[in-house]
């Protein structure tokens, strides 16, 4: 990825390439729904609210990187950006810890890896393939989560062929509740 020393302001950035610098600090939230999180400064916000959507990539300390979205604060608020559990232990970040972020427009497919085992059966299963990509992109996010989240390729597989078969089952549609009990069974 291209590297940045500062900031650019959204007049002197042209490319959906460039990658924004900034330090920001570890807030919290008093909310069940979202906690953890680091705002984004309104300037960079916009500029990808607005021109290039709010998925975007994100470096932290120069040490984690993970594709997220830019989440609205509301009431004009500006945006902001959930830091789960796991990273903020990785970076030993505690609350309004200062946090260096470079960030850039994510510009992959699918906004999360596609894990290799629901590729493989994406080549083998073409209705399975033509189902999962006539769900939204964040049904598909999801999903992509659910399987890539673990790290036994062998749960992986069972999830990947639960959920092809789940879609087939459902005509497209994705019930989470029936898809969960579906993971427990082996």
């Amino acid at each position: 990825m291209p590297k940045q020393d500062k900031a650019k302001t959204v007049a002197e950035t042209l490319e959906s390439d460039t990658v924004f610098s900034f330090v920001t600090k570890l807030e919290k939230f008093n909310s069940n729904l979202w906690t953890f999180h680091f705002a984004v400064p309104l300037e960079i916000s916009d500029y990808f609210a607005s021109s290039t959507g709010r998925r975007v990539v994100c470096k932290l300390q120069e040490k984690i990187e993970f594709q997220c979205a830019l989440m609205p604060q509301g009431n004009g608020g500006g945006y902001f950006i959930n830091l789960n559990k796991k990273n903020r232990d990785t970076l030993r970040l505690e609350l309004g810890a200062a946090i260096h972020v470079q960030m850039w427009a994510d510009k992959s497919e699918y906004g999360l890896p596609m894990p290799e085992e629901l590729a493989a059966l994406f080549e083998l299963d073409d209705e399975a393939s033509a189902l999962f990509h006539a769900l939204t992109a964040g049904k598909q996010r999801t999903l992509l989560h659910i399987i890539g989240s673990v790290k036994s390729s062998d749960i992986r597989i069972h999830r990947a062929l639960a959920i092809t078969e789940h879609l087939r089952s459902n005509h497209g549609k994705v019930n989470y509740k029936t898809l969960n009990i579906m993971f427990k069974e082996k």
